[in-house]
């Protein structure tokens, strides 16, 4: 019959047919569109660029606080004694430099700290593994673990003292008691946001026991892992500090806490400001060198840092 047409038109690909409309370049240009948008712009930051954002707010905000330092002095809303000028605390740090003292107690007391964290983190990191993962073990030492955390780190020092004199070996058992909690707390936090579906796929490709561990678990916990450390880090140091301001002995050389204390013994506010600046300057450096790289190479494996 004329003008009917009874045969159905099957095809077996993808073509669009005669009444669509064709256009090879839509779907490359909507790759490309979201390439575009999801790309990182990788290159140099100029000097002048790096100066102004990273350089210059610190040092405005070191000279503002000298300026507002040197105003109170000269206000005289304090007595000498009380309050030193920024000048007296210069003397303080010229004198110990001239004395090669200076480097001494800084070594003194980060050789200490970093070292202990370390041993810490070494026991942390299983422990908080064992918590994450086996549940009557949680349901052991996981409150423990949390108290241990909320404890002041100078309640450790006596103990400390008692059980092990005066040396490095009490040093360390303070930090140790201060930090693995913190250490272990915060990979059993970061495990507890991982995903179920991250563990199930794993398990799936074969990644069980120590494998899943190592690539299933450990990655997709690093956020709240680096966390922990931050902040197993800060009860360290601050352990350390309370240990040395505690425990005194020739044997133990003259750390930073030391030296505070020396400090306060001798009336001498210029070293006192002088062992709490170098206090400061330890754990701004440790931060700026270690833990601030560590956390911007996670965000920018996970996508959350373009640029900083």
């Amino acid at each position: 019959m004329a003008g009917t047409d009874n045969r159905i038109d099957i095809r077996n690909d993808d073509s669009p047919s005669a009444g669509e409309s064709q256009d090879p370049n839509g779907l490359a240009g909507l790759e490309a569109g979201l390439d575009a948008l999801e790309s990182v712009q990788a290159g140099r930051t100029p000097l002048r660029q790096t100066l102004m954002r990273k350089v210059l707010p610190p040092l405005t905000a070191v000279a503002l606080v000298l300026v507002v330092w040197q105003l109170l002095v000269w206000a005289e809303i304090a007595p000498g004694y009380q309050l030193p000028a920024p000048s007296a605390v210069w003397d303080e740090v010229r004198d110990a430099w001239l004395q090669g003292t200076l480097l001494d107690y800084i070594w003194t007391s980060a050789s200490r700290g970093l070292l202990g964290f370390l041993m810490a983190l070494a026991i942390g990191t299983p422990l908080g593994l064992l918590v994450a993962r086996l549940g009557f073990v949680r349901a052991a030492i996981g409150p423990i673990l949390s108290g241990l955390q909320s404890l002041p780190s100078v309640a450790w020092v006596p103990p400390a003292v008692i059980w092990l004199g005066l040396n490095d070996s009490m040093m360390y058992a303070v930090i140790l008691l201060g930090a693995v909690p913190s250490i272990a707390n915060g990979l059993v936090a970061g495990i507890d946001q991982i995903p179920p579906l991250f563990l199930r796929a794993g398990r799936t490709l074969g990644a069980t026991g120590l494998r899943e561990a190592w690539h299933i678990v450990m990655p997709g916990a690093l956020p709240g892992y680096l966390a922990g450390l931050k902040q197993g880090w800060a009860f360290s140091w601050r352990s350390l500090m309370a240990a040395e301001i505690i425990a005194s002995s020739p044997d133990l050389g003259v750390g930073l806490g030391q030296l505070l204390e020396n400090g306060r013994t001798n009336s001498s506010m210029s070293q006192v400001f002088l062992a709490i600046f170098l206090i400061l300057l330890v754990g701004i450096a440790i931060d700026l060198l270690i833990f601030s790289p560590l956390e911007r190479w996670v965000l920018r494996g996970r996508g959350l840092l373009v640029t900083r």
